[in-house]
């Protein structure tokens, strides 16, 4: 049995956790998630955790179960307190602003990107050209940063474009002349 999906997820004080067959809905002050669980995991909903249950012995059935633990404790985080990704914009002339629900960003092309922000999705950017993407869902945060990112990945020799705020750039050593 997996290890992760063994430990019972606590429903948190103001979630509401709904199971009809294999379809688990979370609802909490910050919005409602949806999720389909495999056939192959037991659902139970105790009076405040929820216990996974694989019905098998099988190597893809504990994989699913630990799977299927971690994305309804993060539903639950999700609408609970949501979820943060940050993002720093390092380069001179790159910048990025927020109007409406499109994302403008300079990265030194010889265009403006615009980058259309999707419903659930809020994203802010501050004075130091930091790009803050906040959601309820894990997966659509990080699908969203991933993308900014790939606009202008960090490059290694002058550590230049847009780069997670916790990620550290390995700088080459450039061209020596003779």
């Amino acid at each position: 049995m997996s290890r992760v999906g063994k430990k019972p997820i606590p429903i948190l004080k103001g979630i509401q956790v709904d199971i009809k067959g294999q379809h688990v809905t979370v609802k909490g002050p910050k919005g409602e998630l949806r999720q389909d669980i495999p056939f192959e995991i037991g659902i139970e909903k105790k009076e405040d955790e929820i216990v996974l249950v694989p019905k098998g012995n099988q190597k893809k059935i504990h994989a699913l179960h630990g799977l299927c633990r971690t994305l309804i404790a993060n539903m639950i985080h999700g609408v609970s307190e949501g979820f943060q990704k940050r993002l720093k914009i390092v380069g001179i002339g790159y910048r990025a602003n927020v109007s409406g629900k499109i994302l403008n960003l300079s990265l030194g092309y010889s265009h403006p990107i615009k980058y259309n922000i999707p419903d659930q999705i809020s994203i802010e950017v501050t004075k130091d050209n930091q790009v803050i993407v906040n959601g309820i869902d894990k997966q659509k945060v990080g699908q969203i940063a991933a993308e900014i990112r790939d606009f202008r990945r960090p490059e290694p020799y002058k550590g230049k474009g847009v780069m997670y705020a916790d990620e550290k750039i390995r700088t080459k050593v450039g061209k020596t002349g003779a």
